[in-house]
């Protein structure tokens, strides 16, 4: 017979003011079983869970119930109290009286009825509890950072610093990401490269650190402490080992015509490459699909100028399979595609360009040598448009409905620029809400108002047309209530970012949850805002959501964090909440395996003994170190034989009664 304690906390006035605490108490000790029940103000203090510790030794309890919020943010808490006086962790219940009642009800009579109702299904559960005990699983030293961006870099940094091995998959074929495209960076104004390229080299020249760039994670297996991945490495048909980076066989290759991804297709690149100057690795990467070998087998130009026979035409892919405690993503971000917004004409006019694409313009190393020009006929312009949250904050389906945060601030950024090297030309820009939440954020958007002279005119931008070789913008002035016609030479479009497409094939890979616009879910939005509900897996940069470089860098220290203090342990503890095959029940359908998300469920040919007949049958084991306890394989299980640990049918249905009676 269960002896159960049952704790009601008031919460402050978080459920007190809503639920009559004294009532859910009263009921709660007239349940079959229950020999203690109180409440206090704050049950997770110090104090409240003194007063747990001393009742479960005053009255020999068995079981507890704690009636106060979400198990999110207390039940290891209330579980760890129950330990430290004799009890088994696992035989402590939560029943959400805040999160599920209080918060979402305004009448006390009617709050105070389903609080009862919760605290009952608790205690019915909690009787048929049984003590669990967890096991042990062991951490592999090692961690994977996707993606090379500025993000994954300081991420890998600060773990190879405290003496960690890592391995970088970046799928291009250098590190860097966005940051290595950008000219300066705001607030400051300082050289991107010059504050990326330092953190590039010292992570090739990390020790720890190996980095595996032109790849990308195929395959993932395992779980916390130990997973496996296999990572293809994409032939470069360079042998990287004999290569000098002399760049001879750049300046031959007839193949010339490719448009310049790195440039944003703002001028073309030969069919072997090495994308910017400061790439690391220094070794360029041949193109097969424009490359004129692969596509007819002739050509080889680049083979004949090479003096150190590097090119290697019959290089294949290669699978590397590595094992890693913890995998930090990493993805980055990509600028929305504009085919939906065809009124500004950036589909049909050169003069119409993404702030990105500005960002190559005004760089010394893009195409056209850090010379702003127009891109129709590369004259300077004279005046310049800007229009912010094109794609982002948008009602309709065609863009974003977040803000994109960095919007405001780099196109303050490239006004601000303009207006100092070409104090000639006219800069204006459309905007809806000026957004410069960070430091000194504000102080930066008011210098390019009152120091630089630009022009910031509140209202939105309808159509964008050509009108010879001028652009014809028409607005409104929203301050004045008026309507704009203006013609300008070139108009910039500060375009929405969203995760790098990929992100969703990663996610699936690593059973990482996702957003509604791919941005992966961190496990707690304020207490865990770094972590993927998923064991193991964290977070780092805007995969997680949009955000600027000083918060990418932030957000990778605290990932790394996290990942070192996983790999600082030799051994974790695992959750004893999993599935549990009942092998006379089974009868080895598979569709408990075909529904693991996990791969934690396998088949064996077991010897059963079956009402005292013995014989062979094929029954489903469960992996307990794979298994995260979802219960997916119980509801497919036709015969019943799946069961969940501390969530067992009975223990369901003895909830689902008590909600009930």
């Amino acid at each position: 017979m269960q002896r159960i304690g049952v704790f009601v906390c008031h919460c402050g006035t978080n459920i007190a003011a809503t639920v009559d605490v004294a009532r859910v108490v009263e009921a709660a000790a007239k349940e079959p079983g229950v020999v203690h029940a109180e409440d206090y103000q704050y049950m997770c203090s110090e104090a409240g869970q003194l007063k747990i510790r001393e009742a479960i030794k005053e009255k020999n309890l068995t079981g507890i119930v704690v009636c106060s919020c979400s198990p999110r943010m207390h039940e290891n808490t209330f579980r760890q109290a129950a330990e430290r006086a004799g009890i088994n962790p696992y035989m402590v219940e939560i029943a959400n009286i805040r999160e599920h009642c209080s918060w979402i009800h305004k009448d006390i009579e009617e709050a105070t009825e389903k609080a009862v109702i919760l605290a009952r299904a608790a205690i019915a559960k909690v009787t048929l509890n049984a003590p669990l005990q967890s096991g042990t699983s062991r951490v592999v030293k090692r961690a994977l950072v996707i993606g090379g961006g500025i993000a994954g870099i300081q991420t890998a940094l600060d773990i190879a610093d405290a003496g960690y091995e890592v391995d970088i998959v970046e799928k291009t074929p250098s590190i860097g990401g966005r940051m290595s495209q950008l000219d300066k960076t705001f607030p400051t104004l300082d050289c991107s490269a010059c504050i990326l390229t330092p953190k590039m080299v010292e992570a090739a020249a990390h020790e720890k650190i190996t980095i595996y760039t032109y790849s990308e994670v195929e395959k993932v297996s395992g779980f916390v402490g130990d997973f496996q991945v296999d990572i293809r490495k994409k032939a470069r048909s360079v042998d990287m080992s004999k290569c000098t980076g002399c760049g001879v066989c750049q300046e031959k290759c007839p193949s010339k015509k490719t448009p310049n991804e790195f440039n944003r297709g703002l001028n073309t690149r030969s069919a072997i490459y090495t994308p910017f100057a400061q790439a690391i690795p220094n070794v360029p990467v041949i193109d097969r699909e424009n490359c004129i070998k692969f596509k007819t087998g002739k050509c080889g130009v680049c083979s004949k100028v090479c003096q150190a026979g590097a090119i290697d035409y019959e290089q294949k892919d290669e699978i590397v399979t590595q094992n890693y405690g913890a995998i930090v993503v990493a993805t980055g971000f990509d600028t929305i595609k504009l085919d939906k917004f065809d009124e500004y004409s950036y589909s049909t006019s050169p003069d119409v360009i993404t702030s990105l694409e500005l960002e190559r313009i005004m760089n010394a190393a893009g195409p056209t040598k850090g010379h702003l020009e127009r891109m129709s006929d590369h004259k300077p312009p004279k005046s310049m448009v800007f229009i912010q949250c094109v794609g982002s904050r948008c009602a309709d389906k065609r863009g974003k409905s977040y803000c994109s945060k960095i919007c405001c601030m780099y196109t303050a950024k490239h006004a601000m620029l303009i207006r100092d090297k070409y104090p000639d030309v006219e800069v204006t820009v459309f905007y809806i809400d000026v957004r410069t939440p960070g430091k000194n954020f504000d102080e930066f958007y008011r210098r390019a108002v009152e120091e630089y002279g630009v022009n910031y005119i509140k209202g939105q931008v309808g159509k964008v047309a050509e009108k010879g070789d001028k652009l014809l913008v028409q607005g409104v002035d929203l301050i004045d209530n008026k309507r704009i016609l203006m013609e300008t030479d070139m108009v910039v479009l500060a375009t929405a970012i969203e995760p790098n497409p990929d992100v969703r094939k990663i996610a699936t890979m690593l059973t990482a949850s996702i957003d509604t616009n791919n941005f992966l879910t961190e496990s707690h939005a304020k207490l865990r805002p770094v972590e993927s509900p998923t064991a193991g897996i964290f977070l780092s940069g805007v995969c997680q959501g949009p955000k600027d470089i000083p918060e990418t860098v932030a957000q990778a220290g605290a990932a790394a964090v996290k990942v070192v203090g996983l790999l600082a342990k030799d051994h974790l503890v695992t959750n004893p909440c999993v599935a549990k095959s009942d092998e006379l029940l089974c009868n080895g359908c598979s569709s408990c395996e075909k529904v693991c998300p996990y791969g934690a469920i396998s088949y064996e040919e077991r010897e059963v003994n079956d009402h005292g007949i013995r014989e062979t049958r094929r029954v489903a084991m469960v992996n307990s170190a794979l298994c995260q306890g979802c219960g997916a394989c119980t509801v497919a299980c036709p015969s019943g034989a799946m069961d969940l640990q501390g969530f067992s049918n009975r223990q369901i249905l003895a909830e689902v009664d008590a909600i009930c009676k």
